[in-house]
């Protein structure tokens, strides 16, 4: 195998490949990314077992062939030289690499790419499509409340499934709960899933903001296209809870207050929470919020904000990061906090757009 490349193409996909491997740093086969060099096209695949990637990039070959080499050390070595055209050439069980800018080069252990993995694979007639602007939005609103709790397994993913002519996506930790639903014409009929958070980063961290995004779901895998790039993933096996049960039908009281208030506050605020419970205090009254945490011997913060409340006077005690993580995501810069009591479930929403809001279950507002 010899051919010639962009470097700096070539290093988009391989970084790409390496955070499918990422949590391997062993030298075996699936710690190797995949290449074959083909028709003037360079085929890239990369595998953790659970998660599977492929792309394609334009080459220029002098001989065609495959191989598979330790993705870790080809990513540092194309991190570390300039943009260029970069020579590549596999012999004797080795891969070779010459910027054709520099004097320098550099030589890796292969692997057979006979020993790679098959990737799995989907009739393209099972594909639907999704507006990708869309998808990522749902992808953005939920997984970050998934649960990390490895004993409860079937919270570690996000739920994904079809109503009438939604796609709605649900994640919660048993503490807290996002929810989004975007309303998209033409699904076909599949069964409700949950996704692990890994490919779905991918597809919110590398796919365009424009366009389609084409997804397929199989009993055991979801596959996502996009572009030149085509993923899988295993999926979660397990009852995802009835997320239904949690939701508030109505809540007595409402707060409407801007969210870089709130996210600034609670920037300041955080100093002084204490890093176990993170405990946030959240105290209510007309028109005005103090927001107030206390670490053991430590000191003390509190500031106020101005909202718009005629409540009765309140406090919420409330995880920061769990007000802190919604908020980064939402795009309102007014935003609503609703309750009715400050032992039951606080819901935090957009003032205008009712298509997704999130659940978080308040703490003891007594320390003790």
């Amino acid at each position: 195998m010899k051919f010639t490349c962009e470097k700096n193409v070539f290093h988009k996909e391989i970084a790409i490949a390496q955070e499918v491997i990422s949590s391997r740093t062993s030298i075996s086969v699936v710690s190797n990314v995949y290449l074959e060099a083909s028709g003037n096209t360079l085929i890239i695949r990369a595998t953790d077992i659970k998660i599977g990637f492929e792309t394609r990039i334009p080459i220029e070959i002098q001989e065609e062939g495959s191989i598979t080499v330790f993705c870790d050390k080809l990513s540092g070595i194309l991190a570390s030289i300039p943009d260029g055209i970069l020579e590549i050439e596999h012999r004797d069980g080795k891969l070779k690499l010459k910027p054709s800018f520099k004097k320098a080069n550099f030589t890796v252990k292969t692997i057979s790419s006979e020993q790679f993995p098959e990737l799995p694979l989907m009739d393209v007639s099972n594909y639907f499509s999704v507006p990708v602007a869309e998808f990522k939005e749902m992808v953005a609103q939920t997984v970050f409340a998934v649960s990390e709790d490895e004993t409860r397994y079937f919270m570690n993913g996000v739920y994904l499934e079809k109503r009438d002519d939604s796609l709605i996506m649900v994640a919660t930790d048993g503490r807290r709960l996002s929810y989004i639903k975007k309303e998209i014409t033409g699904l076909p009929d599949f069964k409700s899933i949950i996704i692990p958070p890994k490919i779905l980063n991918i597809v919110q961290k590398r796919a365009p903001d424009e366009g389609l995004l084409d997804i397929a779901v199989s009993d055991k895998n979801i596959f996502i296209k996009f572009g030149m790039y085509n993923l899988s993933s295993v999926l979660i096996e397990g009852q995802f809870p009835n997320y239904q049960k949690v939701i508030p039908e109505s809540q007595t009281y409402s707060i409407s207050v801007k969210k870089s208030d709130v996210l600034d506050a609670l920037k300041r605020v955080s100093i002084f929470v204490e890093q176990k419970s993170r405990r946030t205090y959240f105290e209510l009254s007309d028109d005005t919020i103090v927001l107030s945490s206390e670490e053991s011997e430590v000191g003390t913060a509190r500031e106020e904000i101005v909202c718009s409340y005629a409540g009765p006077k309140t406090i919420l005690a409330l995880n920061y990061k769990y007000v802190e993580d919604p908020l980064k995501v939402m795009r309102d810069e007014t935003i609503r906090i609703l309750y009715t009591e400050n032992s039951r479930a606080v819901t935090i929403a957009p003032e205008e757009d009712s298509s997704y809001f999130h659940i978080l279950m308040p703490m003891s507002v007594d320390q003790a």
